[in-house]
């Protein structure tokens, strides 16, 4: 219903137009897009994660619309410069590319579409990913729905036990251990997420070995002109979860591996999951006292002046596996959504 509803909104915005005519208003200094897999499709009938890949084929398209609608592809070092100075007058929009987690797909799938359209772009890499001792618990929970035919557990001192035999049925216990998982302690999803999988079979770090970039693949695309590597903690933990002592080590160590391994600074960092309720003013004060010029949340908007006191807290335009449609994409990028979902608000660092 909701997915229905969000599309029935985007389909009444590109009909009529009005996001072309709002865009002028809307649309700020620019966008940051937020990417996380680029692979080719396959379709599964059971894809609890499917938002979070696109196709080579939908990059390039989006990347060439971007470019038709007069938007400079900038580096978030070049966007983050420009934020700090008040924008340039006079200058089209532009827009900062990402990419969370460090898959290998980027290396593979994305990157010859960058390079293509000579676009500059920033991977923010988990190092407890490329040193294998990080855990994709989104995919192993995954993972252990597709394998089992009923999903039990223990939450909270009750037995979950959710039947998984078809789809439709896998997609409704994916949903209901996921959400009161993520909405509590972080070691309690891991522990409740290791249990199930482990009661599948599933090798975690297999799925990590498989997905994830280690550190010589990490090490050349540093080395490539248009990369910039990025922080994205040490083990992807929501840090609004942990306590100060741990929400501080998981910034501060992974900066320091990262430019260990790179031999270079390492000034920009995304919060993982990077939602409210995972990331706020605790996080966004740190990342700063860290050294962190810039760090991107989750949080929908696009960038305006006023986000130059919160280079912290810049918001991000997912583009959503489940939409890639260019229409939607356009609609985004003209901030007409995103006015009407910030209530009008075009800085939320609350």
């Amino acid at each position: 219903m909701r997915d229905r509803i969000i599309g029935a909104g985007f389909s009444a915005l590109g009909a009529t137009g009005l996001h072309r005519w709002a865009a002028p208003r809307f649309r700020g200094l620019g966008a940051i897009l937020m990417f996380h897999h680029v692979r080719p499709g396959v379709s599964r009938a059971f894809d609890p994660n499917g938002m979070l890949e696109i196709t080579p084929a939908f990059l390039d398209a989006a990347l060439t619309r971007v470019r038709a609608l007069g938007y400079r592809m900038l580096s978030i070092d070049q966007a983050v410069d420009e934020l700090r100075a008040g924008g340039t007058a006079g200058a089209p929009p532009f827009a900062v590319l990402t990419f969370d987690d460090g898959y290998r797909d980027n290396l593979v799938h994305a990157l010859p579409v960058l390079e293509k359209h000579r676009a500059p772009f920033t991977v923010y890499v988990t190092s407890g990913f490329a040193d294998r001792t990080a855990r994709l618990w989104w995919v192993e929970l995954e993972e252990a729905v597709r394998r089992g035919s009923r999903v039990a557990l223990q939450l909270d001192g009750e037995t979950l036990s959710l039947p998984a035999g078809t789809a439709a049925e896998k997609r409704a216990a994916f949903k209901a251990v996921y959400w009161p998982l993520r909405g509590g302690a972080e070691d309690r999803l891991l522990a409740a997420v290791g249990a199930l999988a482990q009661g599948q079979g599933i090798d975690g770090r297999g799925l990590v070995e498989d997905r994830c970039m280690d550190w010589p693949e990490i090490e050349s695309l540093a080395r490539h002109p248009l990369a910039t590597i990025g922080a994205h903690t040490l083990t992807h933990p929501r840090l609004a979860r942990l306590d100060i002592a741990d929400m501080r080590t998981e910034l501060g160590a992974a900066k320091t591996i990262l430019e260990e391994r790179l031999g270079r600074p390492v000034v920009h960092l995304a919060y993982p999951v990077g939602d409210p309720g995972s990331a706020g003013r605790r996080e966004f004060d740190a990342a700063k006292a860290f050294g962190y010029a810039s760090a991107v949340t989750t949080r929908p908007g696009l960038v305006h002046a006023g986000h130059a006191a919160h280079l912290t807290a810049l918001p991000r335009v997912s583009v959503n596996g489940l939409w890639q449609d260019l229409r939607h994409f356009e609609v985004l990028l003209s901030g007409a959504a995103f006015a009407l979902w910030n209530r009008g608000r075009r800085v939320n660092v609350a």
